[in-house]
């Protein structure tokens, strides 16, 4: 086959595709917020299911649901006829995937989930179809053709069907009002986990650490403490402790700029940076990522209620944390 063909049968399946998730925008109506409200009342967990493909894209949509705060897990149509039907409750919501509406492991356990009294929503290709007639919500993901050229294979149906469940669980997550830290107490591996759950407190400088001079101290006292902390900055504060300003790398070059300099005459209070940024230990590192960014700055003192400083850290510190 030419690379021509392979590259105008990939567009058309695409454009399939593309055309089976734009029809879904026109069925979004009074079903679907129907299909919202029992998920989102429900008690007890969303239990997913559907059989071979409409399986797998089942799990997926579990899986969606349960990472933006709606509590779902998949249950096998099969294996619910042989025991596992004891994982469904009274509390729960059933979501079942089935193209044609007439899977027969979904149909055979009907009577069951129907006799438990748990709402039923079903996303089918079929709205005349046992299933979608039995549900107390269906939502239609019929596609006109799938992309495979035999009309065979479930491409551009599961496709619809995956859309339908993102939009589902999208929209509960809105409703529920749910946040980046939820979210990200769902997914506390990996670097998105520490993108979204580290605090300054867990990755600043403390104690010996923290660059901190006396507002008397001459430039060059300041000058010392800020290549022996290493850190391009360092704090300066007055007789009772507190922060009153900062002196960084970028101060000392604009101090350069205006011609030659005493370092052992010239007192820091003359050249620091007062009302400096300042970040506080309990707040998220990402949050003061976008502290830093948005003002230009590279380091930040951390300063505790009373305005001492508790920490200090840089963008770098940022990086090695996986936060940047």
């Amino acid at each position: 086959m030419s690379p021509d063909k392979l590259e105008q049968l990939a567009r058309a399946v695409i454009d399939i595709e593309a055309q089976a998730v734009t029809d879904l925008g026109g069925r979004i109506g009074p079903a679907f917020v129907r299909a919202c409200e029992y998920m989102y009342h429900c008690k007890g967990r969303i239990v997913v299911l559907g059989m071979g493909k409409s399986g797998h894209i089942g799990a997926k949509i579990a899986a969606t649901l349960a990472s933006t705060g709606s509590p779902a897990f998949f249950v096998h149509p099969g294996e619910a006829s042989h025991g596992d039907m004891g994982m469904i409750t009274r509390d729960d919501v059933v979501l079942a995937l089935s193209n044609s509406g007439e899977t027969g492991e979904i149909l055979t356990i009907l009577p069951l989930i129907k006799r438990l009294g748990v709402p039923l929503v079903a996303l089918t290709g079929r709205p005349q179809s046992s299933l979608a007639q039995a549900a107390d919500a269906h939502l239609d993901v019929s596609v006109e053709k799938e992309a495979c050229p035999l009309g065979l294979a479930p491409t551009a149906s599961t496709t619809a069907a995956l859309v339908m469940g993102d939009a589902l669980a999208v929209s509960l997550l809105e409703q529920r009002g749910f946040t980046a830290d939820d979210f990200a107490l769902s997914h506390p591996g990996g670097a998105l986990g520490r993108r979204l759950l580290l605090h300054v407190e867990d990755i600043m400088h403390s104690g010996e650490r923290i660059p901190s001079v006396a507002e008397t101290a001459s430039l060059s006292e300041a000058l010392l403490e800020m290549t022996q902390k290493g850190l391009g900055m360092t704090g300066i504060v007055d007789t009772e402790g507190r922060l009153v300003g900062i002196f960084t790398d970028g101060d000392l070059r604009r101090v350069l700029d205006h011609g030659e300099v005493n370092v052992h005459e010239m007192s820091i209070n003359e050249v620091m940076t007062p009302n400096c940024k300042t970040a506080q230990p309990r707040q998220l590192a990402v949050e003061v990522l976008s502290q830093m960014e948005a003002h230009k700055i590279n380091s930040l003192m951390v300063v505790d209620d009373k305005q001492q400083p508790v920490g200090a850290l840089n963008m770098h510190d940022l990086l090695r944390a996986g936060v940047v």
